[in-house]
């Protein structure tokens, strides 16, 4: 007979992937805020920051329904690379040619970084804890 056994991640992780995201957000875009650039470059770099975000947590996504055993269609797959690489560029292009303080650039690198990855980590643990729930409830008492 298979066991199925699915552990939902720590409270404590949770919190920390959650406070990553919204920390890794916040700060990119209290750096936009601030930041002595016109209206559209700052809205280059938001849309840049909320591709990426779907971008990420779709090929995270993806991934995890092949591991798992769940159909996703080659072009779905290969879309959502292509879109977080894209998304990368993008950002890489927008910082090497902007005006901006090394600093500065390395600070938007950074939180742009933090951010992809705490989304990435934030859906693995809403699915993972989804995946937790189910399988108490098929369990026997």
């Amino acid at each position: 007979m298979e066991q199925k056994h699915s552990l939902a991640p720590s409270p404590a992780f949770v919190a920390a992937t959650w406070a990553a995201l919204i920390i890794g957000i916040t700060a990119f875009n209290i750096g936009l805020w601030n930041a002595d650039m016109e209206l559209n470059e700052k809205g280059y770099y938001f849309t840049v920051l909320l591709f990426g975000l779907f971008s990420a947590i779709s090929v995270q996504k993806a991934v995890r329904d092949q591991i798992e055993g769940i159909p996703v269609t080659n072009i779905y797959y290969g879309i959502s690379w292509f879109c977080a690489l894209t998304s990368l560029v993008l950002l890489t292009v927008g910082l090497w040619n902007a005006e901006l303080a090394r600093s500065e650039k390395g600070f938007y690198g950074m939180a742009f970084t933090l951010s992809l990855f705490a989304a990435i980590a934030v859906q693995k643990n809403t699915r993972d804890s989804k995946a937790s729930e189910q399988v108490k409830k098929e369990e026997p008492l």
